[in-house]
């Protein structure tokens, strides 16, 4: 198995105040082939905002996709002509956030509730970016729980040229619960996915939620056309690796203390730019989940990486902390 054909099969989930460029680039060291996606940013605010910041990225985190959020098709086309101008592979519309700020801006898992807006700004980014328009919706909202409703909103949405969706296999209950809570409240329906993509074979279809497992992988993906990992790459990175090696056996397990040593150059790079060494070492603090000495090396981090002037030295020091050799 090719790497190029891994990056088509395994994608992490953009995730917000996770997923930023100093996270991509580690697990990129962690995963060299599967697919990365921006935390969502909205197209308010590349229409407003600063640019140039919010589009940076290290060329070392492709494939990488932008996932945008919005609802204005001229505004939503603008700003996925920026992101491919910038350099990005692909432009994913968020069809999937719950949270009320988000409704509040009619984008996100409400949009599931409009098939046509999110079908007219797809026709509007397409014709502005040569690269893939995709989305990534839930499997339905509140009351509208059915493969009916999830099977009229992928064909409205299909048909106006998107060929890739990502499906968070749980409905979104848009009032009731907190965003938290829609990640793990509403139970999960892998099946309806699956149904989903017996009934549109030529779309692309990932699987999203609740992945943990490389065996989940493996099922998911003799079914649909590829698995977004979510939280599980967050909280525990490492499984990025063990699934690489697993899908691609050729890529051996990396070291963990040669990933924390190659991150220390890119690290030095930022902090000479004025960034805080905890907003990027709070990415890393699972990196040994699971093995002896992980929860000192999680609680060195945290206390001294925010202090001021913090420098690559809290690094080895944390490792120096942990009570077993990692």
């Amino acid at each position: 198995m090719t790497s190029q054909y891994l990056a088509l099969m395994i994608s992490v989930a953009p995730m917000m105040d996770w997923t930023d460029r100093h996270c991509r680039y580690f697990m990129r060291l962690l995963s060299p082939s599967a697919s990365l996606y921006t935390e969502m940013i909205t197209a308010n605010a590349l229409h407003y905002g600063d640019t140039d910041s919010l589009l940076r990225f290290d060329s070392s985190e492709h494939p990488l996709a932008i996932q945008l959020g919005g609802s204005d098709p001229v505004l939503m086309a603008e700003a996925a002509s920026k992101a491919a101008q910038a350099g990005y592979d692909e432009v994913n519309i968020n069809v999937g956030c719950p949270s009320d700020r988000v409704q509040n801006g009619r984008f996100g898992a409400c949009l599931m509730a409009h098939p046509d807006i999110v079908a007219a700004c797809v026709r509007e980014m397409m014709a502005a970016v040569d690269v893939p328009v995709t989305v990534k919706t839930r499997i339905g909202i509140d009351d509208k729980d059915s493969d009916e409703f999830l099977g009229r909103f992928i064909g409205i949405v299909a048909e106006a040229g998107c060929r890739k969706f990502i499906v968070h296999a749980r409905i979104a209950v848009l009032e009731g619960l907190s965003p938290k809570e829609n990640r793990s409240i509403p139970p999960l329906n892998y099946e309806r996915v699956y149904r989903l993509k017996e009934a549109h074979p030529d779309l692309e279809i990932v699987l999203n939620g609740g992945i943990t497992e490389i065996q989940q992988v493996d099922a998911a993906i003799e079914k649909v056309d590829g698995a977004m990992i979510g939280r599980q790459a967050y909280h525990h990175p490492y499984f990025l690796a063990e699934l690489e090696h697993h899908m691609h056996p050729q890529c051996a397990l990396p070291d963990r203390i040669e990933v924390i040593e190659k991150m220390i150059p890119y690290i030095e790079g930022e902090l000479q730019q004025g960034e805080r060494l905890g907003r990027i070492t709070r990415h890393m603090t699972g990196l040994f989940a699971g093995l002896p000495g992980a929860r000192a090396w999680r609680r060195y981090l945290s206390e001294h990486a925010y202090r001021e002037n913090a420098s690559t030295d809290v690094l080895r020091e944390a490792l120096d902390a942990m009570p077993v050799a990692a």
